[in-house]
């Protein structure tokens, strides 16, 4: 029985054997090379096409910003700068990947014509991707969002950083990266294209002189917009409104450059408590301050 075994074992090891000396380790060592030496020619070219690609890119719109003659903003440009350059990157990752395949011996082209169910598996699977892309499309060219603007999309609130083919970048004022599908885009809450409104409200006891503290804020309405370049709009004094929670207070409503409404919403109640003040009139201790 040892024999027999002993004899077995002898017939699989010079069979291995054979099978290991089929093989032309030789030649299968130099193509291995070559397909390295040539994927690694490959990698460094598109690295040079991607590094001065993106050069000749920046040189282009950084020149085409400072044509006075252009017409469109300086945040459009900036948007249609990061899409090309996110187009520019996704062709160079495309291409090195095709290299990658071919040397490896897979037939990418007939792989592709004839993939059948696999391809539409993948198409099924890329839904989501097409559709990042086409809505990142239709984005861009009603002009809905451009880098710099001031957006509220669903939840997130913040500066537009960059507009890509498939996300959204959106910069929350903590300092938070968001990064939205395009696809998940339904309504976009544009800040930075018109007017913004900036409402400004003053407390005052049911027994103050209204007639004396409308004339101050009457006196501050002709004197502090000057101050105030960002203001669009005279103040205008709505007069005495109640609130839910019983207080009264004399609105006076304004309308600035966007994103500039809470900043000159402050500076005008400081100017208008520190001339009632002057005056010699009490208010409240406690005042509500509309931010919408």
């Amino acid at each position: 029985m040892i024999l027999f075994q002993g004899a077995d074992n002898m017939i699989l090891s010079s069979h291995l054997t054979r099978f290991i000396q089929h093989f032309n380790w030789q030649q299968i060592g130099e193509n291995m090379a070559t397909t390295l030496f040539q994927l690694l020619l490959v990698t460094i070219g598109l690295l040079l096409v991607d590094w001065i690609g993106k050069k000749i890119i920046r040189h282009l719109f950084k020149r085409y910003k400072k044509n006075k003659f252009v017409a469109e903003s300086a945040n459009r440009i900036d948007t249609i700068f990061t899409l090309v350059l996110n187009i520019f990157q996704y062709t160079v990752i495309f291409f090195w990947i095709y290299a990658l395949l071919s040397f490896m011996g897979v037939p990418v082209g007939t792989l592709i014509a004839g993939a059948g169910i696999f391809s539409l598996a993948l198409g099924l699977g890329a839904q989501g991707f097409v559709s990042d892309i086409v809505t990142g499309a239709f984005i861009l060219m009603e002009d809905q969002i451009n880098v710099g603007d001031s957006v509220k999309i669903g939840e997130v609130e913040g500066t537009v950083s960059a507009v890509g083919i498939r996300t959204t970048q959106v910069i929350s004022a903590d300092g938070t990266l968001n990064f939205i599908p395009n696809r998940n885009i339904t309504i976009v809450s544009n800040k930075s294209r018109h007017e913004m409104r900036a409402m400004v409200q003053i407390p005052i006891f049911p027994d103050s002189p209204i007639d004396q503290i409308n004339q101050i804020i009457e006196t501050v309405n002709k004197t502090v917009p000057s101050q105030f370049p960002t203001i669009t709009q005279v103040p205008a004094n709505i007069g005495t409104v109640p609130l839910s929670n019983g207080q009264v207070v004399i609105q006076v409503v304004t309308f600035t450059q966007p994103g500039e409404q809470f900043a000159v919403q402050h500076k005008l109640l400081s100017a208008y408590l520190k001339a009632i003040n002057d005056a010699n009139i009490e208010l409240p201790t406690t005042y509500h301050n509309d931010k919408k």
